[in-house]
């Protein structure tokens, strides 16, 4: 590494970030909603993944057209994981922790192993897209549209759910549930349907970050659990339920991991990442916004 890459470096991990960011959004919102960590969230990612392709390969649509349809179909996906799955394991009176923890578990080992079943696991790509293989040059910086327009998405989707979150009525029924579970039942909050929501909008978050990284990553059944422990340390630096945390600490998590992977060896690019993950563990463990 040196001076005249480091610009370049940067940049890069800047863009890497804010997808990462958005893969952890999800994720950190539903825990700040429900104390739930969901387990399956990296299939969810793999499952937009696939979706991205089919509408690729059978509706010929390009991720950048295809990635509101997706979102729409995550909402769905996420919405019914919680109707189905999760809302049961929090009725549980003996050790409803681990059953949450085991009821995600288990539905991620269920869309992993169905999706090996139907689509082998054979890796897959969405080729020709109107971004791949086209990169913009920025006084020598070379950042490719992909990733351009992966970070725009992140920005625009932080964006739009900062004013979601203020300046709606699902919103501020959000946020009110957060606060107190019980005491909006009160003020006629139904909790379920604001949780069932709030499942729905965290899948349509990581639907949005796979339709992204569909364009960059190749599809199998597996791609998910890379992407979701970087979600998990994400969420864990930001601050477990701080989603704009998840967002500051996602652009940190893509610079630290530029930097580690051009300073050691290629493969040993996430030690930087789980050495920063040690170090806020052990001085603010918390997380850098969190409040638990």
């Amino acid at each position: 590494m040196t001076a005249s890459t480091l610009p370049q470096i940067l940049a890069t991990g800047l863009l890497m970030g804010l997808i990462y960011a958005l893969i952890a959004a999800g994720l950190s919102l539903i825990f700040g909603l429900m104390d739930v960590v969901n387990f399956a969230h990296g299939e969810f990612l793999m499952l937009a993944m696939y979706a991205t392709f089919g509408f690729a390969v059978f509706a010929h649509l390009d991720p950048v057209l295809s990635l509101p349809l997706v979102a729409a179909v995550m909402f769905i996906v996420g919405a019914s994981v919680y109707a189905g799955v999760v809302r049961h394991a929090m009725r549980s009176k003996v050790n409803t922790g681990m059953v949450q923890i085991f009821s995600t578990f288990g539905l991620a080992t269920l869309i992993q192993g169905g999706a090996q079943f139907f689509f082998t696991p054979d890796f897959r790509n969405v080729d020709h897209t109107w971004l791949s293989a086209k990169t913009l040059d920025l006084g020598g910086i070379f950042l490719p549209w992909s990733q351009i327009f992966g970070g725009l998405i992140s920005l625009v989707a932080f964006g739009g759910l900062y004013l979601m979150m203020t300046r709606t009525d699902f919103g501020r029924a959000l946020e009110a549930t957060r606060e107190d579970k019980g005491a909006v039942a009160l003020v006629g909050i139904d909790s379920n349907r604001v949780f069932a929501l709030g499942w729905g909008l965290g899948a349509a978050l990581v639907g949005v970050a796979g339709t992204v990284l569909a364009t960059s990553y190749a599809i199998h059944p597996q791609v998910g659990a890379g992407f979701a422990t970087i979600a998990y340390i994400t969420v864990a630096l930001g601050g477990f339920g701080s989603v704009f945390g998840a967002l500051v600490a996602g652009i940190v998590v893509g610079l630290v991991e530029a930097l580690t992977a051009n300073i050691l060896p290629p493969a040993m690019k996430s030690m930087g990442i789980y050495a920063l993950y040690l170090i806020v563990i052990f001085l603010r463990p918390q997380g850098l916004f969190g409040k638990l």
